[in-house]
C-alpha cells in the first residue's frame, strides 16, 4: 500500500525523465555539472526543478559534491547515483579531481544531433568508464514531500545484481535503447529514466533503518503510514485530528507525535499542504474555475480556499494560474531553489 502514496506524489509533481549523455571516458578524465538551476532552461525548460542521475554501465569512477561537504564516492558497475536537489557535482577517474562545467554540453538536441549526446572525456585512449547520464524534471512546489525526504546524494551501490533484478533490467534496456537509435527512442528512454528513479527510491527506502525519520520512512511506520494512506485516499474530506487518529488506530497525541517525528509538521498542516499541491496542479493543467478547484480539494468556499492558497504559496490562485501558464519556470521553481540548498 505504501507504494500507492509514492505513486500519488509522483503523479502530482509530474515527474518526467530524459537520457542526455552516453559517456565513454578514457583515464585520466574529469567532468563537472553546475547546479541544476543554472541549466534547467536549457535541459527541461518546462520543469520547475531538475534532478540529475548517473548510471555506471562499466568501469569505475569517483563522484563528489562540488562544495566538498561529503567525501568522494566510488561508483562501480551497476551503481546508480542521483542528485535529488540538483547539487553541483564532479565525476572523474581519480578522487578529488576538479573540472569546470561546460554549459555548451547542455544545449538542446537537434534533428542532426539528437539526444543522447555522446561524450568522450579524456581523449581517445582506452576507455575506463561508461556512464549513462540524464535528468528528471518535476514540480518543486507548493509541496513536494518526496524531494524534501531525499538526501542530497542518493547512491544505489549495485542496481544490476541486487535481489529482484528490476534495476538491472532497466539499466540494460537503457543501454540498448541509447545504442540503437530506433524510432521513438527518446520516449522510451524518458520512461526508462522515470522507472530507474522510482526503483532507486524504493531501494533507498527499503534500506533505511527503522529509527530513521522522514516522509519515506513514515510510509512504513504503522501509525503514520495508515494516516497518510487515509489523507491521500480522500484529501477532500473535512478531516479532524480525531477522525484521522481513529483511521490510524492511535490516540490523537500519539499520531501528532509520530507525524511530527517523521514529517516535521502536524497532520492537518500536511493535509493543507497536500491540498495546495493538488490545487496547483489543477490550476495549471485544467480549465476549472477557482470555485471548482476549491471544491475539488475540500474547501467550502472560494474565499477560504484563496486565503489558504495564498498562505501556502504566497500567491492568489489566479496569480498562480497566470504565472504558470507558459512554462515550468514560474514562481514555484523558487521552492526548488530552497530545496536545492
Amino acid at each position: 500500500m505504501q507504494g500507492d502514496i509514492l505513486t500519488d506524489v509522483l503523479r502530482a509533481v509530474h515527474i518526467s525523465g530524459a537520457v542526455f549523455f552516453d559517456v565513454h571516458a578514457a583515464s585520466p578524465w574529469a567532468s563537472a555539472a553546475p547546479h541544476s538551476r543554472e541549466i534547467r532552461a536549457l535541459v527541461m525548460p518546462e520543469a520547475q526543478h531538475l534532478i540529475e542521475y548517473h548510471v555506471m554501465v562499466s568501469g569505475s569512477c569517483w563522484a563528489t559534491l562540488t562544495d566538498g561537504s561529503q567525501p568522494p564516492l566510488q561508483l562501480l558497475p551497476g551503481s546508480i547515483l542521483i542528485f535529488p536537489r540538483g547539487d553541483a557535482h564532479a565525476m572523474s577517474s581519480q578522487p578529488n579531481s576538479r573540472a569546470i562545467p561546460d554549459l555548451s554540453n547542455f544545449a538542446p538536441g537537434t534533428p542532426e544531433n539528437p539526444r543522447p549526446f555522446y561524450l568522450n572525456p579524456g581523449g581517445d585512449g582506452p576507455k575506463s568508464a561508461r556512464i549513462i547520464c540524464g535528468f528528471l524534471g518535476c514540480d518543486a512546489g507548493p509541496f513536494n514531500p518526496l524531494l524534501q525526504a531525499l538526501p542530497r546524494l542518493l547512491h544505489v551501490a549495485d542496481g544490476v545484481n541486487a535481489e529482484g533484478g528490476l534495476l538491472g533490467t532497466l539499466i540494460e534496456a537503457t543501454v540498448r535503447e541509447s545504442e540503437t537509435k530506433r524510432i521513438g527512442g527518446g520516449g522510451v528512454l524518458s520512461k526508462l529514466a522515470e522507472l530507474i528513479f522510482i526503483e532507486a527510491i524504493r531501494r533507498y527506502t527499503e534500506t533505511q533503518p527503522g529509527e530513521a525519520r522522514s516522509w519515506l520512512v513514515g510510509l512504513r511506520e504503522p501509525i503514520v503510514g495508515r494516516a497518510l494512506r487515509a489523507l491521500h485516499a480522500d484529501p477532500r474530506r473535512a478531516w479532524t485530528l480525531g477522525d484521522l487518529a481513529r483511521e490510524a488506530c492511535a490516540s490523537r497525541s500519539t499520531l501528532a507525535q509520530r507525524f511530527a517525528e517523521h514529517l516535521g509538521m502536524p497532520p492537518m498542516a500536511y493535509l493543507a499542504a497536500w491540498r495546495m499541491q493538488i490545487a496547483a496542479g489543477l490550476l495549471t493543467s485544467s480549465a476549472l474555475t477557482i470555485a471548482q478547484v476549491a471544491e475539488g480539494v475540500g474547501y467550502e468556499s472560494e474565499a477560504s480556499f484563496g486565503r489558504a492558497f495564498k498562505r501556502g504559496t504566497g500567491m492568489a490562485p489566479t496569480e498562480w494560474r497566470t504565472s504558470m501558464s507558459g512554462a515550468g519556470g514560474g514562481p514555484a521553481c523558487h521552492s526548488g531553489d530552497r530545496l536545492a540548498g
